[in-house]
């Protein structure tokens, strides 16, 4: 009889094995999808993974592929801090939306301004601040009420989706607009856009903060202290304490950290490839970002990597979407399958299959 039995002790090969297991897995039922759909499996995988990087128009695309990741990567390296330490913010997507509407918020109100060199930073500390006070809803209701910090922050993103969407045709609408909703265009406010910092490579501050934020986070977690603490937290809370771990200290830094990393993403997105306030602000990168954060085993540079692989499920898609007619909702359950193959994959990494009887005790 085949059956699962705990591991003495997680095993580091399946650790870092189960990820990669994860993507071969989901490509085969991705094939599989694909060809109920009445789709050649070869191209559609081809199109998703080979096209955007090596194909025709490639030039196109692969800059398109680092502006998606730069924020999954500048939101799950925030997230990462927290979840290694057993805190979870299942809110950065609010956070994400709250830290765009303050970054604009800055550059609008002072239109039209034209010196960059002041604009600009003032509009990335607002979008981080926002960001980081949205957070503290849920962490210092954690700290003093005992609230759930997952049920908060989470609450917390419809609140910011309803604020955008009220700003975009309220406040922050555009006066020259007539009438439309939205905000002016960040992309033709010279002092305040976030274009290609290399014309044609899609890497922009954004992009350029995420890596600085891979390196910063993974010497943080092998040489600092704070580091040393949040994996404490998260392997064992009482050894935390006796180790003199102030647990609520850590909850407010991990949730301000997250939340202004994601406050970050959501100002560099404003600023850069999406340009304006709106209703249909593109969302879902907070969410997808927890994905991202797994997928890279919460290790920084796991976390790169695994955002340039969703990244390219996203432009993948919509180049398959266009060529090969795929409908967008099989796109999406070919992202979803990534998540399932991940999460049922991971349970080698603490059982492993044994054949015959349990013994039993």
């Amino acid at each position: 009889m085949l059956r699962l039995e705990k591991r003495p002790q997680p095993s580091k090969n399946w650790s870092y094995g189960a990820p990669l297991l994860a993507v071969v897995l989901t490509i085969i039922l991705g094939m599989g999808l694909f060809a109920i759909l009445g789709k050649d499996p070869i191209i559609a995988i081809k199109t998703i993974f080979w096209d955007p990087v090596f194909g025709q128009f490639a030039h196109f695309y692969r800059p398109e592929v680092v502006k998606k990741a730069a924020p999954l990567v500048l939101i799950a390296v925030g997230l990462s801090f927290g979840f290694r330490a057993g805190i979870w913010n299942i809110g950065a997507e609010g956070q994400y939306i709250i830290g765009a509407i303050c970054g604009a918020g800055v550059a609008l109100a002072v239109y039209p301004y034209e010196t960059r060199w002041v604009l600009f930073p003032l509009m990335i500390v607002a979008g981080a601040l926002g960001g980081f006070l949205w957070a503290m809803i849920p962490a210092l209701l954690r700290v003093f009420f005992k609230t759930n910090e997952i049920l908060v922050s989470l609450m917390l993103v419809y609140v910011a989706e309803v604020l955008i969407k009220a700003f975009s045709i309220g406040l922050l609408r555009n006066p020259e607009g007539y009438g439309m909703p939205g905000s002016r265009n960040l992309r033709q406010y010279p002092a305040a856009s976030n274009l290609d910092l290399i014309s044609g490579t899609g890497f922009h501050w954004g992009a350029l903060t995420a890596v600085f934020a891979v390196v910063v986070a993974y010497v943080m977690f092998t040489r600092h202290q704070f580091g040393f603490n949040v994996r404490l937290a998260g392997q064992s809370p009482r050894a935390a304490g006796f180790a003199g771990v102030n647990a609520n200290k850590l909850i407010i830094v991990c949730l301000g950290l997250s939340g202004a990393m994601a406050g970050l993403a959501g100002l560099f997105e404003v600023a850069g490839p999406s340009g304006q306030i709106l209703g249909s602000f593109p969302s879902y990168y907070g969410f997808t970002a927890i994905i991202v954060a797994f997928l890279g085993r919460l290790n920084p540079i796991g976390i790169l990597l695994a955002g340039l692989l969703m990244a390219l499920t996203y432009i993948g898609g919509q180049a398959a979407e266009a060529q090969l007619n795929l409908p967008s909702a099989a796109i999406l359950t070919f992202q979803g399958m990534l998540l399932f193959c991940l999460l049922a994959v991971d349970v080698l990494t603490n059982y492993r299959f044994k054949i015959g009887k349990a013994e039993v005790r």
